[in-house]
C-alpha cells in the first residue's frame, strides 16, 4: 500500500514535466486579420505617410491622459503601424486617450535620417493641436510609449530640447513636454545594437546613413543613451526571453539613468518574448497596462524644455 502514493506522485511529476513551454507571441499574430478601427485618421503632416490615428475612450466629459504608441519594425518601411492597433485599442479599454503615429521609414521616400526623426518629433508636438481640437486631452499627463525600434524613438523624442543644432527639424515651438516614458523592449543604444547579432541590429546603419565612426554626431543626436538624462520618469518593460533586442539594452541603460540622477524602472517579464509586450492577449500585459497606469495616474508637471 506505501507503493500508492509514490506511483501517483511518480504521475503527477511526470505529467508536470511534460506541460508544453508557454510560446511566445510572433509577429505574424499581431499583423493577421484587418486592423482595429480607429476613431479618426488625422494628418500632421502633408507628406502621405505623416499621419496618426486617435482614439478616445467614451467616458463623457472627463479630462483623459494621453499616450502616444510609436510602433516598432526595424524602422523598416515594411511594419506599419497595424500590428499595434490591438494595444490602442486595449489602452483605450484603460480610460486613456491614444495617439498612434505613422512615420517615414527606411525605403520609404525621405525616411531615415533624418525624415524618420523630424516625422515622429512633428508628430508629438502635433499633440497640442489634438488637445485644441479635443479639449478632454489633458497636456499635463502625456506620455510616449514606444515598442522595439519605436522604443528608441520615443525616449529620444522625450529628450528633445528647443534650438537644438542637431540637423533635425527647427521647431518654432518648444517640443511638446511629456509626463514619462514607456519602452517596451527599446533600443536605447544604437552603436552598441547596430554592432550586435540581433535581428534589427542590420538596420541601424542605413537609418543613420552611415556607421558610428562616420557620423557619430547622428548617434549623439538621437540614440537615448547618449541623451542621459531624459529628463522624465522612464518605465523599461522587456521579456526576459526576448530574442530580438537583448534585455541589457534596457538595464544598462537604466543604471545609465539612474547614474546621471535620473528616474527609471525596468520591469521584466519572465518567460516573454519580443512581440509579448504588444499582444494583448499575452501574459505580459498585465505588465505593461502597470507601467502605463504608474505614470498617467498621477498628475504630473511635466519637464519644461530649455535650450540646449
Amino acid at each position: 500500500m506505501r507503493l500508492m502514493p509514490l506511483l501517483i506522485l511518480a504521475a503527477l511529476t511526470a505529467c508536470a514535466g511534460s506541460q508544453p513551454t508557454k510560446k511566445m507571441i510572433q509577429y505574424s499574430e499581431l499583423s493577421a486579420g484587418p486592423a482595429v478601427p480607429a476613431d479618426q485618421r488625422i494628418a500632421y503632416g502633408s507628406e502621405p505617410l505623416q499621419f496618426g490615428e486617435l482614439r478616445l475612450p467614451n467616458d463623457g466629459n472627463a479630462t483623459v491622459a494621453l499616450v502616444v504608441l510609436i510602433h516598432g519594425g526595424c524602422w523598416q518601411a515594411q511594419y506599419d503601424m497595424k500590428h499595434v492597433s490591438a494595444v490602442a485599442a486595449a489602452l483605450v479599454k484603460e480610460g486613456v486617450a491614444v495617439w498612434t503615429i505613422e512615420y517615414r521609414r527606411v525605403g520609404d521616400v525621405g525616411g531615415g535620417w533624418p525624415g524618420t526623426f523630424d516625422d515622429v518629433g512633428r508628430a508629438v508636438d502635433h499633440v497640442r493641436a489634438l488637445a485644441a481640437g479635443h479639449p478632454r486631452i489633458d497636456l499635463t499627463r502625456v506620455v510616449l510609449m514606444g515598442h522595439s525600434a519605436g522604443g528608441q524613438l520615443a525616449l529620444w523624442a522625450a529628450s528633445r530640447k528647443q534650438n537644438e543644432m542637431n540637423g533635425l527639424y527647427p521647431s518654432s515651438m518648444p517640443p511638446l513636454p511629456v509626463a514619462g516614458v514607456i519602452s517596451l523592449a527599446g533600443i536605447t543604444d544604437l552603436a552598441a545594437y547596430g554592432a550586435g547579432a540581433g535581428s534589427c541590429s542590420g538596420a541601424v546603419t542605413p537609418l543613420m546613413g552611415g556607421t558610428p565612426d562616420k557620423v557619430g554626431e547622428r548617434y549623439r543626436a538621437v540614440s537615448p543613451m547618449e541623451r542621459v538624462p531624459i529628463g522624465v520618469p522612464v518605465r523599461l518593460v522587456h521579456g526576459a526571453s526576448d530574442p530580438i533586442v537583448p534585455l541589457a539594452q534596457s538595464t544598462n541603460f537604466q543604471a545609465r539613468v539612474k547614474a546621471a540622477g535620473g528616474e527609471a524602472d525596468v520591469d521584466v517579464v519572465a518567460g516573454a518574448g519580443h512581440f509579448d509586450l504588444v499582444a494583448p492577449q499575452a501574459e505580459a500585459w498585465t505588465t505593461v497596462v502597470r507601467a502605463v497606469h504608474a505614470l498617467v495616474d498621477v498628475p504630473a508637471q511635466p519637464k519644461v524644455h530649455t535650450g540646449s
